[in-house]
């Protein structure tokens, strides 16, 4: 059998070498995972990207040097939101809903996951800064902060396979994770459910589809800058192509 085809677009219109830097590290982790990425450029029509969703078993969202354009979700834009990428955001849009046709699972990672929430009608933090946490730590900083989550969530079995993660008590458990950002979920969409924390802020840190036949997560860390030494960042990218295998075997 194959090894399950993953679409990655690249992260962004307007950064090339942004793009070259960072699109590896998530081919990297999907192929670690037993899987083969394909990149995928901003300049397909959607009815392109829906051909080729058609031939793919599951979608990885990466981060991006933009942010979502405010007015996507009735804000007005504030000086330290970023500009929009309008090719990365189309590129987005008609990969969800081509996710929502198929149905094949899809992996949103930071601006992934930011997107996510504004393709499903939620909105979001433009800056969160001052919080108490450094959300901004970037690559070099491996363990920003720990996030809580819900042991009986998706994310939250994959994760708890995991012997770094920590139980909090009967329903929570805690997780040390990197960290990248500085935008954030305000308000989930109607299909997603909250299953990530910062508890020391309370910022969303992660969110899953509602529907338990469609495979759908969102983290705001980088996972895929630690698959060599966090077990709980190899068990999530794991658990992607488990799924997408189960995809590509229908």
């Amino acid at each position: 059998m194959s090894k399950p085809r993953i679409l990655i677009p690249v992260p962004t219109s307007f950064d090339e070498p942004y793009n070259t830097a960072n699109w590896m590290n998530y081919a990297a982790a999907v192929t670690a995972a037993g899987g083969d990425p394909v990149r995928l450029e901003l300049t397909h029509s959607a009815s392109e990207i829906d051909t080729l969703v058609d031939a793919a078993q599951g979608i990885l969202l990466p981060g991006s040097g933009a942010d979502v354009d405010p007015s996507h979700y009735g804000h007005d834009r504030i000086p330290e939101c970023a500009e929009a990428d309008d090719l990365r955001e189309e590129t987005d849009k008609a990969l969800f809903a081509a996710a929502e046709r198929t149905r094949k699972p899809l992996l949103g990672i930071c601006f992934g996951t930011q997107s996510m929430n504004v393709f499903y009608g939620g909105t979001l933090h433009q800056d969160i800064d001052p919080v108490p946490v450094n959300h901004r730590a970037g690559r070099a900083v491996i363990t920003a902060h720990s996030i809580l989550f819900p042991v009986d969530s998706r994310l939250g079995r994959i994760l708890a396979e995991s012997a770094e993660s920590t139980p909090e008590d009967d329903k929570f458990s805690r997780l040390s994770v990197n960290s990248s950002h500085h935008q954030a979920i305000a308000i989930a969409g109607a299909e997603l459910r909250v299953v990530g924390r910062c508890p020391a802020d309370a910022v969303i840190e992660a969110v899953e589809g509602a529907d338990p036949n469609h495979w759908l997560i969102g983290v705001q860390w980088h996972p895929e800058r630690t698959t060599e030494t966090s077990a709980a960042s190899r068990a999530l990218f794991a658990a992607f192509l488990q799924v997408a295998e189960t995809t590509s075997a229908r």
